[in-house]
Parts: structure tokens; sequence; C-alpha cells
């Protein structure tokens, strides 16, 4: 007797509106139009489907010292001072190819006016014009910046939260990672990563399932892979090739479409395995990308809600 087909993920109502738009326009893929033009329809995807920005007392463009120059980033803060406390870092997603300061910037003033914290988006350099370590190397030179309370940004800061999405996600546990062996002057309080990328998602289920029609495909991951040329034994490519043990409290969300869903559950495991505090959630019946979609997808707002809100209970439990 044959096998009963698998039954039909579940997809939300929005999303498959989302989906069948976007099918219908028939864009040709990132990997087909390259770099800056895969940037620019980032940029314009954002501006259409993304929600718009939260009214913020401070908005400012600085720059950090980096590794191979300065590093833009922009600071965010409800306030336009406050007394010492923790602030949030985010790095954002894209493959480690696309997504910049603008694409993000409505995200970032929702976990400002959501964590009441102050917030330094990084705009890290991006491959294939800076391949791997670029991307960890700025990552990690803003982070220790930004825990030094530069004279820039008028905060002291006691604390980091560290969280991106997608790549991003990747980088947090990256830089998490390497805080941890080599503290900075303050602690990573939470690491947040969001869909991240952990370990080899070509291996699992979740990428089988989903890398053809659900947004984010197996063919513009190969090109994203192949673009950012790092090392592939590295765990500052794939960080659960090293030691995952010792990280701050995690919480970690992934998407229940999404190709990277179980490289983001196989981390979480692995937090657990370790002891470590976690909070882990899985959205389900929406797609990769949809924190900066929210006006494409309006019911992926109240699951950004709910993470932003779980990293402000872990922070919580640290204070």
């Amino acid at each position: 007797m044959a096998d009963a087909p698998a039954p039909e993920p579940f997809v939300r109502p929005d999303v498959r509106a989302l989906l069948d738009m976007l099918e219908a326009m028939g864009r040709p893929p990132a990997e087909e139009v390259g770099a800056v033009a895969a940037r620019e329809g980032m940029r314009a995807m954002a501006q259409i489907g993304e929600a718009p920005a939260r009214e913020m007392a401070l908005i400012k463009d600085v720059t950090c010292p980096g590794p191979a120059g300065d590093i833009p980033c922009r600071f965010y803060d409800t306030r336009e001072s406050r007394e010492a406390g923790p602030a949030v870092l985010f790095i954002h997603g894209g493959g480690f190819v696309i997504g910049d300061l603008d694409v993000y910037h409505s995200l970032c003033t929702e976990f400002a006016a959501r964590l009441d914290l102050p917030v330094l988006s990084v705009n890290y350099r991006l491959a294939p014009e800076a391949p791997f370590p670029a991307a960890p190397d700025d990552c990690e030179a803003a982070a220790r910046w930004l825990a030094s309370s530069p004279a820039e940004l008028g905060r002291e800061i006691t604390g980091l939260v560290i969280t991106g999405d997608s790549a991003g996600g990747n980088l947090t546990i990256v830089t998490t990672h390497a805080l941890r062996d080599n503290p900075a002057d303050v602690p990573v309080l939470v690491q947040a990563p969001i869909y991240p990328v952990a370990d080899e998602a070509g291996q699992h289920e979740s990428y089988r399932q989903f890398k053809d029609g659900y947004f984010l495909t197996g063919g513009t991951m190969g090109w994203f892979t192949q673009s950012y040329a790092a090392d592939p034994g590295s765990a500052r490519n794939l960080p659960m090739l090293g030691d995952c043990s010792k990280a701050p409290p995690t919480v970690l969300c992934t998407a229940g479409l999404d190709p990277l869903r179980d490289s983001g559950r196989s981390y979480a495991a692995c937090m657990v395995k370790h002891g470590t505090e976690l909070t882990y959630l899985e959205f389900p019946g929406i797609i990769h990308g949809f924190f900066t979609m929210r006006k494409a997808i309006p019911s992926g707002q109240a699951d950004v809600e709910a993470f932003i809100d779980a990293v402000g209970a872990a922070l919580g439990r640290q204070q």
C-alpha cells in the first residue's frame, strides 16, 4: 500500500495572498539580477510591505570604528536622555548580501518603542564586495563600541541585547560567542536570533519542504552562500560547528514555512542541551522575512510583538 501524500502545510490567508501576488508579478530571483539590483528590490519590498516607523525622540546616523574603516550605524531612542541601562544591537538580514539600515528602519523603531531601550543598527559590509569574515568582524566591532558607552551616543550602557534576523540571526549568535570568549566592557544580557542560520540549512527537512514557493528559495540561499564565500568549517560561519555552551539567556523564533526553520530548531535544541535559559517561539503558517513585511502580512505584527515582549521578559529576569 502506497504511503499517503504528506498533508499540505498550514498557510495563513494573508501569507497565501502575498505569495500568490509575488508569483503573479513574476519577478526574477535575486540570483539572476545580481547583488545591486537585489538590494534595490529588497528596499522596494520594504517600502511597499513594511509597517510605518514608530515615533522616536532621537534618530541619529553615526559611525563606529571598524577593522576596514568606519562602519555606518543608526541610533534610535524613545527618549532624549536616559539613565544608565542596557542597549540593543540590531544586525540586519539579507543573506550577507542585501539589506541595509533603511530596510530595517521601521523594525528598529519597533524594538526601541516596545522595549523602551536605545537601539543601534549596524550596516556591516556586504558580500560579494566584502566576503566573509567582513560581516562578523564589523558586527563584533560595533558590539564592542556600543559596550564602551561611546560619547557619540550620550548613553551609559550597562549591558547588551543582541538581535537580528536571518543572516543577522547568524551574526547575532556569532557576535555573542565572540563576546563570550573575549568579553566586551559590559556583558551580553540576552541574545535574540530571529529565524537564524545556525548550521548547514540544506541538511534539514524544512529546506526540502519549503525551498520553492515560500518566498526564500533554495536557489537564492545557494547564491547567498556562494557570494559570502565563507570557510565552510568555521564556527564564525555556522556557529553550531563550535562551542555553543555558556550562552546568555536566549530568545529565538522560527517561521513555520521557512527553509531555515529546522536550523533554528537545531540551535534551540542545543541551547536546551547546554542548560541555557531559552524562550523558543515558532510562528505557524508564516514565511521567512515576515518581520519586515508587517503591512503585507498584517498577522505578523502580533508575532513580532510577542517576540519583542519575550526579549523584554528575558531581560527583566537578568536585572
